[in-house]
């Protein structure tokens, strides 16, 4: 069982809302303080990917799982070369590691790479506090003689400018591009290089997550990732089957600033284009559309999410805290999907052409397995295109 904080022990960490609410715990991970906007994640396996997640820059993650740590972590699970989320916060202290494949333990795992993280705390009033006020700014801080400067820390959260009109995608981007062949895990080989020919795409990166990489590679495409400042001329270059627009942080309009035009170059070509969370608010923009923060967005792997067109209900992962607005859509382009939860919108297409994006994560990790026909709907639209 976890260890639990007495109440003898002095507290070691400290979450500090800019509306002046305290949470106390028992700090891990590196010592220090920072500041970001706080979010919940209702998922229940898959924090060493969540923490890993490009998605997350600029965010704390408070996990609504009491179990964290349990299966350890390992090189292979990393969505990234390092933990992106800015800090976790969580019930119970982590446990030790009890599975096959750890290589490492979470805490010495989070500590090496300089994440500040919090447990021991009441995560399920934190989490009211979230659905309440939207995800809020907060400073969290972890000194091990549990000594804390509250009224700094509290500034310190009120003066952060937040996500709103902030462009993370350059932080998260590959410095350069590079070639993907790598396929979804599969028992017993584990990963696997894709090998023969393939629908040569062009991966735009803006926060990439490894398993729509490898997801690509698994329905048939040799992938080349651009950086995410990459134009349109620099994509159409390597002469593509099709073009894909990836996951990432930060907000979509400031991202855009540099993104949209070179999305809207690549649809003049009549080319395939499929788009992932962050690719789905830009290429929404790129065709007229208008992109909204959300209260506390939607993070987790557990979102229904209903096919319009289809009638066909998918469970489903998903991590966004900006959505795009339904009512902006321009005549010519189909909202496909909704949340079940919200009824924010979840997928788009444009008519009679192959250009289509959803706002949720169908490769998963983690998460359900429901929505991994979309990389082969990618696929069926290069092979059409090819064989006209």
């Amino acid at each position: 069982m976890p260890a639990r904080q007495t109440a003898s022990e002095k507290p070691t960490a400290l979450i500090a809302l800019a509306d002046g609410q305290l949470f106390y715990g028992k700090g891990f991970g590196a010592t220090g303080e920072t500041v970001a906007e706080l979010v919940f994640n209702t998922a229940m396996t898959g924090y060493q990917e969540i923490m890993t997640d490009p998605s997350y820059a600029g965010q704390i993650v408070t996990f609504t799982f009491p179990h964290v740590g349990n299966v350890g972590v390992n090189p292979e699970d990393d969505e990234t070369s390092d933990p992106v989320a800015a800090g976790m916060v969580v019930k119970w202290d982590p446990t030790e590691p009890s599975n096959w494949r750890a290589s490492e333990d979470l805490v010495s795992w989070l500590a090496k790479r300089g994440r500040i993280c919090v447990g021991g705390v009441d995560t399920r009033r934190l989490t009211r506090a979230i659905r309440q006020q939207g995800a809020p700014h907060v400073a969290i801080a972890h000194n091990p003689n549990g000594e804390f400067d509250i009224e700094a820390l509290v500034k310190k959260a009120r003066d952060w400018q937040g996500l709103v009109g902030l462009d993370l995608a350059k932080d998260v981007t590959c410095a350069q591009s590079y070639q993907w062949n790598e396929m979804r895990w599969a028992w017993p080989e584990g990963y696997k290089a894709r090998e023969g020919e393939g629908f040569k795409v062009v991966a735009l990166d803006f926060g990439a997550k490894r398993n729509i990489l490898r997801c690509l590679a698994s329905a048939g495409c040799d992938v080349t990732v651009l950086p995410a400042t990459a134009t349109a001329e620099e994509v159409l270059a390597h002469n593509p089957d099709g073009v894909f627009l990836s996951n990432g942080p930060g907000d979509p309009a400031a991202t855009g600033e540099y993104a949209v035009p070179m999305i809207r170059d690549v649809l003049k070509t009549e080319l395939p284009v499929f788009g992932i969370c962050l690719g789905h608010q830009m290429l929404a923009l790129a065709l007229g559309a208008k992109t909204i923060k959300m209260n506390h967005g939607h993070h987790g792997a557990n979102h229904p999410v209903k096919d319009k067109e289809t009638g066909k209900v998918e469970i489903t992962s998903m991590n966004h805290g900006f959505a795009v607005d339904a009512q902006s859509l321009p005549e010519g382009v189909i909202e496909t999907h909704v949340s079940l939860f919200d009824g924010s919108n979840c997928g788009i297409r444009i008519e009679g052409r192959p250009v289509f994006s959803v706002q949720y994560h169908p490769e998963a990790s983690p998460g359900p397995q429901d929505s991994y026909y979309l990389f082969e709907r990618f696929a069926e639209a290069m092979r059409a295109r090819k064989s006209a």
